[in-house]
């Protein structure tokens, strides 16, 4: 069975403010708990590596069980100061990772895993979702950052390996994970501060891992591929990421969403109906599917 652990830095939703209220969409508390419990089910132990706001949160909405292995909030104070969280949003999921013993799966509560995957990826180094095309917008040239006078980039990484989707990452080379975050976190501290909220953050999280593998020779091997993916071809896991805005924007297809959630979870973890019925912020949908 594969250890797995979600994550959830908090102070990027708050630009490093320490006294707001936390929330999570309605839609996002229901992908945590089905991708929490269906790994569990399927695939083994589970937890969250978050901060104490995060933690307090889950508490409040009673949903910290979902999480077998427990709940760290090892996120607090450990993230480097010079590291800007508005610009590297998604810094807690490298340090988080740092902090695993491989092997070990790094898995976003948007991403659902309905199937067992210990057997497709039981050969592999590192296994993620799948390979990304290149395109200027989203990773760009070397030239493009803008970096302290003394950070250089490593000469040996190869600008033209497809970056990887790290919405699901398995790793179980323990000297690559050690590499990929090190050369992220490096990156992240000496990275000139900007109001570029993507091109940084993916280069850190989603390109540096297949240029780090590749400097170790070590293959990237994918759940699937993006022309099964267009064809939708695959069953074994669902990215919730590209729906969001649209469930933001339109509550026909949110509400659609949110019932087909609560029944799925209720038939297959019936002991988390209370806990569903529980929830304010779900009290809607929960009485449109009764």
């Amino acid at each position: 069975m594969i250890k797995a652990f979600h994550l959830n830095w908090t102070i990027p939703s708050f630009q490093g403010s320490y006294d707001k209220h936390y929330y999570m969409e309605d839609f996002e508390i229901l992908t945590t708990i089905l991708s929490a419990l269906k790994w569990r089910e399927n695939n083994g132990g589970i937890k969250m590596v978050t901060d104490e706001r995060g933690a307090e949160h889950y508490k409040t909405l009673g949903i910290e069980s979902i999480w077998n292995l427990g709940v760290d909030v090892s996120l607090d104070n450990c993230i480097h100061k010079d590291i800007d969280p508005k610009m590297f949003w998604a810094a807690g999921k490298i340090y988080s990772l740092k902090k695993q013993q491989t092997p070990c799966a790094m898995i976003d509560t948007d991403f659902i895993v309905w199937k067992p995957i210990e057997e497709i990826i039981v050969d592999s180094k590192v296994c993620i979702i799948h390979k990304e095309t290149i395109s200027e917008k989203v990773y760009p040239r070397k030239k493009y950052f803008n970096m302290k006078n003394n950070y250089k980039f490593d000469e040996d990484w190869d600008w033209t390996e497809n970056p990887c989707n790290t919405a699901f990452t398995y790793i179980a080379d323990e000297e690559l994970k050690n590499y990929y975050v090190d050369s992220a976190i490096d990156f992240m501290k000496n990275a000139i501060s900007s109001d570029d909220r993507l091109t940084n953050m993916v280069f850190a999280e989603q390109r540096l891992i297949s240029m780090c593998a590749k400097k170790m020779g070590i293959p990237v091997d994918e759940l699937t591929n993006l022309d099964s993916l267009f064809k939708n071809e695959q069953t074994n896991f669902t990215h919730i990421w590209g729906f969001k805005s649209e469930m933001k924007k339109n509550f026909a297809q949110r509400s659609e969403f949110c019932i087909r959630c609560i029944k799925r979870i209720i038939e297959d973890f019936p002991e988390y109906e209370e806990v569903i019925a529980n929830m304010k912020q779900l009290a809607y949908f929960y009485k449109q599917y009764k």
